[in-house]
Parts: structure tokens; sequence; C-alpha cells
């Protein structure tokens, strides 16, 4: 069913953020950093895998991802919904469900036989295709999705994603320079103060995370094993 109901932005991020943490999907630890995909350190990770096993709080996230689209997007500006392989499956699928729309999905490279194909289920040219992942830290990894959908010829202008790091200020212009707007519903500020609120982690823990959040590139840098 479409959603028609339409919480504020910001009451769609407190919530987003607490349904966050309620699952356990947020882990903090500045003593003993996790290490992103870029190689580089953190005090912070997200799992928004985990959403997928817990029916009421994937569902209202995906009717706050659905309307977030309608709302800054339009209402009839899709025509196709993709996920990104393998953690924007999932949530495509339930927002294309949503919006009554096609769903496909893009596979992060070639599968290397048969059509050899990026792009699973039917997309044609002309269409307007929302890519759907479950986050973003810094922008780069969507790139290629998009240009896989666009390789078919259909467009991709906007993508939207469940959580958005927020802290990287080259995010929203790595994108843009690619002629993609990012819609997301909450970000590490908001988590942040949602653990705040509910007393999820010690001081000296939020603390850490937020000298992190401040100056993340610095904190990066000084915390470097070797």
């Amino acid at each position: 069913m479409i959603p028609t109901s339409f919480p504020d932005r910001a009451e769609i991020a407190r919530l987003s953020a607490q349904m966050l943490l309620e699952i356990g999907a947020v882990h903090f630890n500045a003593r003993e950093p996790f290490t992103l995909a870029s190689g580089l350190p953190s005090p912070t990770y997200i799992d928004c895998r985990k959403l997928i096993s817990y029916p009421r709080i994937r569902s209202t996230l995906m009717d706050f991802l659905t309307v977030t689209v309608m709302r800054d997007a339009g209402f009839e500006v899709f025509d196709n919904i993709a996920g990104g392989e393998t953690a924007g499956i999932p949530f495509a699928a339930m927002v294309a469900e949503r919006l009554a729309l096609p769903m496909t999905y893009v596979r992060k490279k070639p599968k290397g036989y048969g059509r050899n194909a990026r792009i699973e289920g039917v997309m044609t040219e002309g269409q307007r295709v929302l890519l759907v992942e479950d986050l973003t830290t810094d922008g780069g990894s969507k790139l290629s999705f998009v240009d896989a959908i666009r390789d078919t010829g259909a467009t991709c202008a906007h993508t939207a994603v469940i959580f958005s790091y927020g802290i990287f200020p080259e995010t929203e212009r790595t994108l843009g320079d690619h002629g993609v707007t990012l819609h997301s519903l909450c970000t590490w500020w908001d988590v942040l103060a949602a653990a705040k609120a509910s007393g999820s982690f010690d001081d000296e823990t939020l603390s850490g995370v937020e000298a992190f959040l401040n100056d993340p590139r610095a904190w990066q840098e000084a915390n470097k094993k070797g």
C-alpha cells in the first residue's frame, strides 16, 4: 500500500535513529576502532542489513523512505526501482511494492557468464530509475550502480538510503557532480542524539564518537594502525 502520511523530517530522523539503536544495528567503540571498507578506522559501525529481520521496524522505515522520496523528488517521477547488490535488494523490493512500480537490481560487476548482465529484471530505455541502497558513506560506491543503470538507456538522477553518514562534505558533491540527488532518513548525528537520550552507551564512548563526527578525517589519521 502506498503510504499517505508524512511525518516531518526531524521526526523521521529521530524515530529512524531510535529504531536502529533498538535492534542493535549501531556499534560504537573508540578504544578498538572498526575498519571500514576503505581500510580507514572508525569508532562507529552500522549494520542496516539487520533491519530485514524486524518486520515492524523495516515496514515503518520503508514507509518513511517512500514518503521521503515522494516529498523530495515527486510523486510520479519514477518508472523503476533498482536495488544495489546486495544490501539494497530487499529495501528496493519493499519500496517498489509501496510505489506500485517494477523492481530490478544492479550487480556490482557482470556475473561472468550467460548474458554477462549487471541489471537483473526488466529495465528499458527511457525509464526513470530510483537507486535504493541501505546506506552511504562518501557516495562513491553509488556511481558504478548509477553508470550501469544509465548504460541501459534509462536515467538515474536519485538515490535513496536509510542511513547516510552525514559527516563527509564530499558525499553530496560526489553524487551531485554525477547528476544524482541523495535522499536519506537519518545520519550519525541523529543516532548520536538518540544514543545520548537513551543512555545506550557510556559518556566516554559517546565523547569519543562525537570527536570523530566533528572531524572524521583528522580522527582517522590519528588512529591509523601502524
